[in-house]
């Protein structure tokens, strides 16, 4: 069995990736800060899930990516051959407030984490991008080929961040993958996503608020199926040195979104409509043709078949979820 280092594995996809590993046999290592960009009960709730699931073979530390000492412990002394590296400081629209935030992170965290991982021998480097680095739509679906002009500071980082494993790869010999991932959702998602937003208001029978026309369309990937990716390349090496798209082929457009989930909670409400936000992408559309081919990615899960988990999820865990989901939209409403 393989003894993983999942870093950010307290967070959404860490705490998924984390799981899957754990349920498969192997041992996993969860670094992470606790960072309260987003209520911490959460990922209380997400290591609990790991620990449940792994017992003695999961472990626990808090700390940063950024603490290059604690890194090269971790990596030194407890056999690591794989790095899930899922930690970022996340938010297109927090990196346009505060162009700063992000780049400790997401580019200084992981350039200690390669370096750490290049000297200690691991195996492979799993570094979790974003279909942000796209930004400006040439054409779709996005390829990996298509131009990348990211359109924020977060956006920036992420593709940084993928030219530093390029570099760690082809200089160093350090296999690693980057899978540049499109919108992921599911069970236990950040509170501040539309999806858990349009799904609190319309439980509480309030209209769900889009920012903008509601024309815009998103490729929104369930979490199943991005853990798998991820697995897959425990045991592959088909990836290593490549950067992959991870979405799931199909787009809709928020208003759809927005009247899917008012269909599914059964809530007699219309739409609300708000001014756009600043740096948020009109369009993404994943080519998944590559991940196809070099690792078998055959997404299963639609959108509406998602979303309509989602919701049952959040009706059997909405004593503890919603709280501070309604939190999150007082924050957002105003900011």
């Amino acid at each position: 069995m393989t003894h993983a280092l999942v870093t950010g594995g307290a967070g959404f996809i860490g705490s998924h990736v984390a799981a899957g590993l754990l349920e498969r046999g192997h041992t996993v290592t969860v670094l992470d800060v606790l960072d309260p960009y987003y209520d911490l009960r959460i990922k209380e709730q997400n290591l609990e899930r790991c620990r449940e699931i792994g017992g003695d073979r999961f472990r626990f530390v808090e700390g940063s990516v950024t603490d290059e000492e604690l890194v090269r412990s971790l990596l030194s002394s407890h056999d690591v051959e794989i790095v899930y590296h899922q930690a970022a400081q996340a938010g297109v629209r927090t990196s346009v407030e505060n162009p700063k935030k992000p780049h400790r992170i997401n580019t200084t965290g992981l350039l200690t984490l390669l370096m750490a991982a290049d000297e200690f021998g691991v195996r492979r480097f799993v570094n979790a991008s974003s279909s942000s680095v796209y930004g400006e739509v040439e054409y779709l679906p996005y390829d990996e080929d298509h131009q990348t002009v990211p359109q924020s500071p977060y956006g920036v980082t992420k593709l940084a961040g993928e030219h530093y494993c390029r570099l760690w790869d082809e200089i160093y010999d350090l296999p690693t993958v980057s899978l540049r991932y499109f919108t992921v959702y599911g069970p236990r998602m950040r509170p501040n996503m539309a999806i858990t937003n349009f799904t609190s208001r319309c439980v509480n029978g309030d209209p769900p608020v889009i920012y903008g026309d509601g024309k815009q369309t998103r490729d929104f990937t369930y979490i199943d199926d991005v853990v798998d990716a991820n697995l897959t390349l425990l045991d592959t090496d088909d990836c290593d040195g490549e950067v992959v798209n991870v979405g799931s082929t199909r787009t809709i457009t928020i208003e759809e979104l927005a009247t899917h989930v008012i269909d599914e909670t059964g809530a007699d409400v219309g739409l609300e409509y708000a001014d756009p936000k600043e740096a948020d992408a009109r369009h993404t559309h994943a080519d998944v043709s590559k991940a196809c081919d070099l690792i078998d990615y055959e997404p299963s899960t639609g959108i509406r078949e998602g979303v309509s988990q989602f919701v049952d999820w959040y009706r059997d865990n909405r004593d503890w979820y919603e709280p501070m989901v309604l939190e999150s939209q007082t924050v957002r409403s105003s900011a």
